[in-house]
């Protein structure tokens, strides 16, 4: 397959993110892996296939002609609510943790969300490349389709993706220029339904408690996030070596997916988790700079929707992780388990190098390439 030219710093900043996920998924859950499985390599194994996978998705997706995918824009929205509609068919849909986000039949699953965020992206792109979106009623398309995607996701439920989603939305009418009085009016409903799922749901706030106070409830809903302060306190400045980890003995919850980057602290310390941190500026810099030269609007809002997924859902994991925001199941981009996520993340990837391809063939780049 002939690659394209593209942004190799973008590149290399991607694939050093999936080297470093596949590196402490086996450090994360070698433990429970053998206390489970039988075999270490259980999860490390999985996620190195979704790796595979990912790598010839994003090879594929470097090539693709993007005006053949702008016009399947509409095709996008409607398979990936289809499949979010298709988490609640019985015999289809996997209940894990008393959550309904996957689908899978055999052997294979996926999780529709990690798809819906980037067909909604793609959705924006082409539907704002076409219209004006200073008029109001121009704005109502994109933000029934984002809706629609945050309605069928809580109610898996899963509050993360729908909170990334809505986030997501407002980023991609703010690129397409709608204007500010629209925005208040619609973070007022926003605004007045966050605290009623919040109530709605007991665990919800539950976790809110525990994030105002963790030690109020050490062993319940404050347990998640103690034992994750306690990995990334114990790592200090150079953290306590690779394949070191203590918390990964069954004390963190969930440590090689949402808190690995719990683990990467305890083995690597502050130093490790702020070379991780410049990895994903270095992909969401480079991902906007490839928005701002684009040759078009549509390549301009498909790079900067690209780049805001993986800004939004990066920062709220460090935020959940380090105790900022209330916790909250959300993988990190690249890294955590999961073989989905990794493969859809890789082929966004793949488009935004593609359209990085573009912006240097054409003499638009400027400081894009220098070193």
């Amino acid at each position: 397959m002939k690659i394209k030219k593209v942004d190799y710093i973008l590149l290399f900043a991607v694939l050093a993110l999936v080297g470093i996920g596949l590196l402490f998924v086996y450090s994360a859950s070698s433990y429970s892996a053998e206390l489970t499985y039988g075999n270490k390599y259980f999860f490390l194994t999985k996620q190195a296939i979704g790796a595979a996978v990912g790598l010839v998705a994003m090879l594929v997706a470097i090539n693709v002609n993007t005006d053949y995918l702008k016009k399947l824009w509409i095709v996008g929205v409607v398979i990936a609510a289809a499949l979010l509609v298709l988490v609640f068919v019985p015999g289809i849909s996997i209940e894990n943790y008393g959550a309904r986000r996957w689908i899978g039949v055999g052997s294979f699953s996926m999780q529709p969300s990690e798809i819906a965020k980037f067909a909604y992206v793609l959705f924006c792109a082409a539907y704002m490349s076409l219209y004006d979106m200073s008029k109001l009623s121009r704005c109502l398309a994109p933000i029934g389709v984002g809706v629609l995607f945050c309605g069928l996701i809580i109610a898996e439920p899963n509050m993360s993706i729908t909170m990334c989603m809505a986030m997501l939305m407002i980023i991609m009418l703010f690129l397409g220029g709608m204007k500010w009085k629209y925005f208040l009016l619609m973070l007022i409903p926003i605004a007045l339904a966050v605290p009623l799922l919040i109530v709605m749901e007991p665990y919800r706030l539950q976790r809110l408690l525990a994030f105002i106070d963790p030690w109020a409830s050490p062993k319940d809903e404050g347990y998640q996030l103690i034992q994750s302060l306690y990995a990334l306190g114990s790592g200090g400045w150079f953290g306590v070596g690779l394949f070191n980890s203590r918390q990964k003995y069954r004390f963190l919850p969930f440590a090689e997916s949402d808190f690995i980057l719990s683990i990467i602290g305890e083995e690597t310390g502050l130093l490790g988790c702020l070379g991780v941190f410049a990895l994903y500026a270095v992909v969401i810099v480079r991902g906007v700079r490839v928005a701002v030269n684009s040759r078009d609007k549509f390549s301009c809002y498909l790079a900067g929707g690209i780049s805001a997924v993986v800004a939004v859902q990066s920062l709220l994991n460090f935020a959940v992780v380090t105790g900022s925001i209330p916790p909250t199941g959300l993988p990190l981009p690249f890294i955590s388990y999961g073989g989905t996520s990794l493969v859809v993340f890789m082929a966004a990837m793949g488009i935004l190098l593609n359209l990085s391809g573009k912006v240097r063939d054409n003499g638009l780049g400027g400081s894009l390439w220098s070193t």
